[in-house]
């Protein structure tokens, strides 16, 4: 038997301080998505769901893949695999001696194409295994319409194909990571070879004249156009933007941000540990608890269309740390968020006189 018990949560206490419903969302992008990074809500969509040519963006997934594959501090020496290269680059020589890290950093802060390469090279054995490697890690990610042929996003031989949400998914995943996260955000990075010296400036011109922006990734073809992803954060909201052929993307990106922190505030709805679950007389020997907290950015519309459901399995035996239930968070009509509920015995404490009478019981 399974018993439902619903609560409307009236009183939500916010991480921001204020917010507004003035604003419009607008983006001049083909496509263009706005994506809370922690709790994958989408806060604006404009045919995000069309694959086109993506162009160097693909390099965050070229880097996340270089940052896990567990060779990250190893030094390389580059091989004949950069002749392949042409476009942007960071001029990388064949017999220079670097780490695997150092070309991530010329990767996303100079969109090195040479970098790329030598990038596949080194953490697979060939290009071909890599890329192999990248569509695996798309499959696993749920990107659904995404196919890479290459780790630089150039378009010959091949273009590498996806969308404006499928790359918001891979860019919550990758700021996840913390070496990720210091690799978009730097502004500049200064290295020194066997062969040469070298001062990369970040691309991503937000870093330099937004304060909230945390990182991201610039991108262009003749095919693509422009494609951009940003990061940024403020007040407990962690935001990406994607657009796929932006000519005006920075500003675009820029504005999309400052309109959600003035109209979303977040709101956390469970938090870890023991949870009060009223109307419940079944498991009165026991206490109910969460192993995970949630939080989810909310307007001032919406504050009060927030439910919990409580759905509770009456199991006949159960033991410490079992799963008998599931409570589920609503937004309104729609299902926003369930994780499992657990339980544990509670340990009655005894009193002087049950003491007393428990002890004269063993003396007979």
């Amino acid at each position: 038997m399974i018993k439902r018990i619903v609560i409307l949560l009236l009183f939500l206490v916010p991480f921001n301080v204020k917010a507004t419903e003035d604003n419009v969302f607008n983006s001049s992008g083909q496509c263009t998505i706005l994506m809370d990074m922690d709790s994958k809500r989408i806060l604006y969509a404009d045919d995000i769901h069309t694959v086109r040519s993506i162009a160097s963006i693909t390099k965050i997934m070229t880097s996340i893949l270089a940052i896990e594959s567990g060779k990250i501090n190893d030094t390389i020496k580059i091989g004949s695999e950069i002749r392949d290269a042409y476009g942007s680059g960071i001029y990388i020589k064949e017999n220079e001696e670097m780490k695997l890290l150092d070309l991530v950093y010329g990767l996303m802060l100079r969109s090195g194409n040479d970098a790329a390469l030598s990038i596949a090279k080194n953490v697979s054995g060939s290009v071909e295994d890599f890329v192999k490697l990248m569509n695996q890690k798309a499959i696993e990610l749920g990107m659904k319409n995404t196919t890479f042929n290459n780790p630089s996003g150039l378009d010959t031989p091949k273009s590498n194909y996806s969308t404006a949400y499928d790359m918001a998914l891979l860019t919550s995943y990758a700021m996840k990571n913390e070496l990720y996260r210091k690799v978009t955000s730097t502004k500049k990075y200064t290295l020194k070879t066997n062969m040469n010296t070298y001062i990369w400036h970040n691309k991503n011109k937000l870093l330099n004249s937004y304060k909230y922006a945390t990182g991201g990734k610039t991108g262009f073809t003749e095919i693509a156009k422009r494609t951009l992803v940003t990061t940024a954060s403020k007040n407990n909201i962690n935001l990406v933007v994607v657009t796929l052929n932006d000519g005006n993307d920075f500003l675009d990106h820029k504005k999309l941000y400052e309109e959600t922190f003035d109209t979303f505030n977040n709101y956390q709805i469970l938090k870890e540990g023991k949870i009060d679950i009223v109307d419940d007389n079944y498991y009165d020997n026991y206490e109910f608890y969460i192993k995970d907290n949630f939080s989810y950015p909310l307007n001032n519309n919406e504050t009060n269309s927030i439910i919990l459901n409580f759905k509770l399995e009456q199991k006949e035996t159960v033991e410490n740390n079992d799963v008998v239930g599931k409570v589920v968070v609503k937004l309104g009509d729609t299902n926003i968020y369930e994780t499992e509920i657990y339980v544990n015995k509670i340990e009655k404490k005894q009193n002087f006189f049950s003491k007393l009478k428990k002890w004269f019981k063993n003396l007979w």
